[in-house]
């Protein structure tokens, strides 16, 4: 009925969007991936690890793209399977591949692979957290992310900047070592934040990128202080916010909010008519911030693990 191989090229992670944006548009908003958490995550899985042994695909006999499933760090276990095709064996061959490349990984290294395998479920997919239990994932307790999301339709304030900060587009391959540099600011010693400049430019050709949503906010000395990484799906006409953040000598001016107030302006002029955002459930500042210009919470994640 399907059959599977790793992931090749970076057609097939074009193909993965394509997946999810059609999938979203056949159930509800929270169900699957944006695609902006794909190419992001995609991006990481890229710049640490090799896609081609932590992703895998699945297609239907007239070859087309079904499901996929990626194995990330910490280690970390997602698996997308579109309408029509689930639950009919392949999201338990993607748990089956899942465990089998963390035993081979461990068996290289150990320290690095230690831990048990992470799966995300949102807290109202009945479905999925009744499939992960059945396999022996468990609740690990506490709330992984929350989901925020606020329409477009809704006045969207201007911001108020400190004398002499601009907000706009990343300059480009000129500034892509800067850009580079305050994801890992803001960020380290997670892995999102250990990227290089070669890593950043990397990402700027990626499908789903756009330049004109990747915001920052510019102190007066020309080092970006803030940013944010829009992403849209045109199918959908949903936005997404991620990774959003400040360097810390920057923070509680109003420069990040600056940043996504203006990438919620661009994103409307692309036809959006919503955008979403997740953030750690106790993330305080950022929960506020969000809800200061719209956001209001529909969702939240949890976290099941697995002893492999």
């Amino acid at each position: 009925m399907f059959t599977s191989r790793a992931y090749a090229t970076e057609q097939d992670l074009q193909q993965m969007e394509d997946l999810l944006m059609e999938a979203r548009s056949r159930t509800d908003d929270w169900r699957y991936w944006h695609v902006g958490d794909l190419a992001f995550v995609f991006f990481m899985v890229a710049c640490h690890l090799r896609p081609q042994g932590h992703i895998r695909l699945w297609y239907s006999k007239e070859g087309r793209l079904i499901a996929y499933a990626m194995l990330g760090e910490d280690p970390s276990f997602d698996y997308q399977v579109l309408p029509g095709y689930e639950w009919v064996g392949i999201e338990e061959e993607a748990i089956a591949w899942a465990e089998t490349r963390l035993t081979e990984l461990r068996a290289r290294d150990a320290l690095r692979w230690g831990g048990g395998l992470v799966a995300v479920a949102r807290q109202d997919d009945v479905q999925r957290i009744a499939f992960l239990q059945q396999h022996g994932f468990q609740y690990s307790g506490g709330f992984a992310e929350v989901n925020l999301l606020r329409s477009l339709d809704d006045p969207i304030p201007e911001a108020t900047l400190p004398s002499g900060y601009q907000v706009r587009t990343v300059a480009g391959t000129g500034e892509v070592s800067d850009r580079a540099a305050i994801q890992h600011d803001v960020w380290h010693p997670w892995a999102v934040g250990n990227i290089s400049g070669d890593d950043y430019a990397y990402l700027m050709q990626l499908p789903g990128y756009y330049r004109d949503l990747d915001v920052v906010t510019v102190a007066p000395d020309g080092v970006i202080a803030a940013y944010v990484n829009g992403w849209i799906d045109p199918v959908n006409r949903i936005g997404d916010f991620g990774p959003v953040g400040a360097r810390a000598a920057y923070r509680r001016r109003g420069l990040t909010r600056a940043a996504l107030l203006e990438c919620l302006r661009r994103m409307r002029a692309r036809g959006m008519d919503r955008v979403c955002v997740a953030t750690g459930a106790s993330n305080t500042p950022a929960l506020r911030l969000y809800e200061s210009i719209g956001f209001r919470v529909v969702n939240e994640s949890l976290n099941y693990v697995k002893l492999v």
